[in-house]
């Protein structure tokens, strides 16, 4: 079954663009590296740049395993979690009601 979690956190201003950058080389790890990883999708508040959602889906728990030990996760945790502001990363997971996509 297809695990969908969305993770919200707040940086320091300061921490803006170190984090984007990390983003950026995250994502295109997990795109390379994580075939189990359906969907992974970052945006960044508009009204306030220094809140951002994470998006993603994994095909299953093994996937979700996979993601979670990645030497790629351990690196992006090292850049984000120092600049992290407001408290910690706050994971939701989710069951699917309805999509326009099939």
């Amino acid at each position: 079954m297809a695990i969908r979690t969305i993770a919200q956190y707040r940086v320091r201003p300061s921490g803006i663009d170190k984090v984007k950058r990390a983003i950026e080389e995250y994502v295109r790890d997990v795109k390379a590296n994580e075939p189990g990883t359906r969907r992974y999708v970052v945006w960044q508040q508009t009204h306030d740049p220094t809140c951002f959602v994470h998006f993603y889906i994994f095909d299953d728990e093994a996937a979700h395993n996979f993601h979670s030990k990645s030497e790629a996760l351990k690196r992006f945790e090292a850049a984000y979690l120092p600049e992290l502001d407001g408290g910690d990363v706050v994971f939701t997971d989710y069951c699917l009601v309805a999509t326009s996509r099939g």
